[in-house]
């Protein structure tokens, strides 16, 4: 970049941070253009899982996500970044374009980008270690900064029934049993979920984990699932919110890593068309959009630290003119 703006060395360190979000099916749908003045975010529609995500909001999810992980890092590294959302309706695979400009970074700048490369999706069970109210309220704090709500989940039984008929309905589907395959126990691949990521589904568990192939990783809990459920909602439910959605859930994710929590994204139960519409009107009051589903809580100490899933590297998603 020119003009008095990052180095190429700074722009690129900031995209392997974004690179590290969170993604459904560990996909990495996104892809980068790097401007003059400016970093420019789009959709990779290759990267679709018509049979998982057949409108596509799970993929935009986990653009926000990196969207929200690369303003960050910016913001880490002195750069903060002014985000244009949808800058051109004509053209809504380009999801976003930052203008970034001289920042001072603030201990919590500094704090959330740590959170980037400690984060990991954990779908072990966690402990009956309770999750401080104040740290509910803050993830609450943090998401409203961007558009969304959070709404912690006391009817965990419409959730815990909402999951395992998804479970099921897929289970069923032979489409979405190949797609997942192919996403999943690969070794030596940059994308999708590796055996040693994924605990096997074990027949009590409330909210199931998708059953990725050949999973290995270890849940050393011998008691039921303690995680704290919460529920991230847009007021509409278009393009910019969903985007919105995924910047939200980043937010919430790196602030609960911060503290030490465990987390885990669950957008499976709100994959089904009928349950997604139903669980709007019963956790939602209608009022909102559930856009996806959050575990959070403490992990067994005792517990092995989830390795670390491989990515993409930068190279691979710059678009070039």
């Amino acid at each position: 970049m020119d003009h008095g703006l990052p180095d190429d060395n700074t722009v690129r360190a900031a995209l392997v941070l974004a690179g590290r979000a969170p993604s459904v099916h560990n996909v990495q749908p996104w892809r980068w253009r790097v401007g003059d003045q400016s970093i420019h975010l789009y959709l990779d529609r290759r990267r679709a899982l018509p049979a998982t995500d057949p409108d596509e909001r799970d993929l935009v999810i986990s653009c926000g996500a990196a969207l929200h992980h690369l303003s960050v890092a910016l913001t880490a590294m002195g750069w903060a970044a002014v985000i244009h959302r949808i800058p051109d309706p004509a053209e809504p695979d380009h999801l976003a374009a930052l203008t970034l400009i001289r920042h001072r970074p603030t201990a919590l700048d500094v704090e959330l980008s740590k959170a980037i490369t400690v984060r990991r999706t954990d779908r072990r069970h966690y402990t009956s270690w309770p999750v401080p109210a104040g740290y509910l309220g803050l993830f609450t704090e943090r998401a409203v900064a961007l558009g969304a709500i959070v709404r912690r989940i006391d009817d965990r039984e419409r959730v815990r029934a909402a999951a395992q008929q998804a479970r099921r309905i897929h289970a069923a589907d032979e489409s979405y049993r190949f797609e997942l395959a192919m996403w999943s126990g690969r070794h030596g691949s940059p994308d999708g979920v590796p055996a040693r990521n994924a605990p096997p589904v074990g027949p009590g568990d409330d909210f199931p984990p998708r059953a990725f192939a050949a999973a290995e990783f270890v849940d050393p809990a011998s008691e039921p699932d303690h995680a704290e459920l919460l529920v991230v909602g847009t007021g509409a439910d278009d393009l910019r919110s969903r985007l919105r959605a995924g910047e939200a859930i980043s937010n919430v994710l790196l602030t609960a890593t911060g503290i030490g929590l465990a987390t885990c994204l669950l957008t499976e139960p709100l994959e089904v068309v009928e349950q997604r519409a139903r669980l709007r009107d019963e956790l939602l009051s209608g009022t909102a959009y559930p856009q996806a589903f959050l575990r959070v809580g403490w992990a067994p100490t005792s517990a092995d630290f989830p390795a670390e899933t491989p990515r993409r590297p930068v190279e691979e998603l710059l678009l070039r003119d």
